[in-house]
């Protein structure tokens, strides 16, 4: 199991990744665990994916049916 600390420096890495594929539209790499991904335009759904994925280890996810409260 990976560490909160370990988790947020990726998640963080991974949002700036993101940023930067927004702005400049280039390919990017995000390193963890060396393994090395390269980002582009066309598979940023991916780089979404491991964004989303950091966010439900460190109990971040947003939005989704579980996290809504339930009124009668």
């Amino acid at each position: 199991m990976v560490d909160n600390e370990t988790l947020t420096k990726r998640l963080a890495e991974a949002e700036e990744a993101l940023h930067q594929l927004r702005i400049g539209g280039q390919a990017v790499v995000v390193g963890y665990d060396g393994h090395r991904t390269e980002y582009t335009p066309a598979n940023a759904a991916e780089l979404h994916r491991y964004i989303s994925s950091l966010r439900r280890q460190l109990g971040l996810a947003r939005g989704g049916l579980a996290s809504r409260p339930v009124r009668f």
